[in-house]
């Protein structure tokens, strides 16, 4: 059985990332300005200096937001033929566009419940456990997901955000839920993950050269 070795790659530096809040919903059109904040200069910048640090020859996903599929095609990849069941952030519900401080002020009790009970969407959307179970399915189907070219059928590489990467982290390791707070996801960083015969390994995350 193949070996299928996955790299994920998350997205570059934005104002929403700087500004903690959450980001777009899925599906959201990839135009002007707003909450999912497109890349700032920096994040540009640094995305362009790498485009030649991972390997070609992957199958190509790319979370359906705004901010992935800029620093996707910012690397020099084809986003817009990407699929779009690519790994999609979590939703959340009436939260969506509001910074983490602004939610913990207006509702405490709410943001509490949805940090410690990894079964609460006190927002409305999706639970932390929706979204490690969706990404976990999401990833133990990519060795029998079909691939155009044979050579990339061990090779996959995604563009995803930060939530998707830890999520997809705690379930290669196994980890319980509440792992997923202790993950931390640096801008343009890559965690790269092999499976074979149900079972992944962890290479631990690298960041990816940005220059100076």
């Amino acid at each position: 059985m193949t070996t299928t070795r996955v790299l994920l790659i998350a997205p570059a530096l934005s104002t929403a990332l700087r500004e903690a809040r959450f980001g777009e919903a899925e599906g959201a059109e990839d135009s002007g300005s707003g909450a999912d904040g497109g890349l700032d200069p920096v994040g540009l910048r640094q995305a362009g200096a790498v485009r030649e640090s991972f390997p070609r020859t992957s199958r190509l996903y790319v979370s359906p937001t705004r901010r992935c599929r800029t620093t996707a095609r910012a690397l020099g990849l084809d986003a817009d033929t990407a699929p779009l069941t690519g790994p999609a952030p979590c939703a959340m519900g009436r939260w969506q566009g509001r910074t983490l401080d602004e939610v913990a002020a207006a509702e405490p009790e709410s943001m509490a419940a949805w940090l410690a009970d990894p079964a609460a969407a006190p927002h409305g959307g999706e639970s932390l456990l929706a979204l490690l179970t969706r990404v976990g399915e999401w990833l133990d189907a990519l060795p029998d997901a079909p691939a155009e070219d044979p050579d990339r059928r061990g090779r996959v590489l995604a563009v995803a955000e930060p939530d998707v990467i830890r999520a997809a982290t705690a379930h290669a390791l196994g980890a319980p839920p509440e792992a997923f707070w202790r993950i931390d996801v640096r801008p343009l960083s890559a965690v790269e993950l092999s499976g074979r015969c149900g079972r992944w390994n962890l290479l631990a995350g690298r960041t990816l050269d940005t220059g100076p």
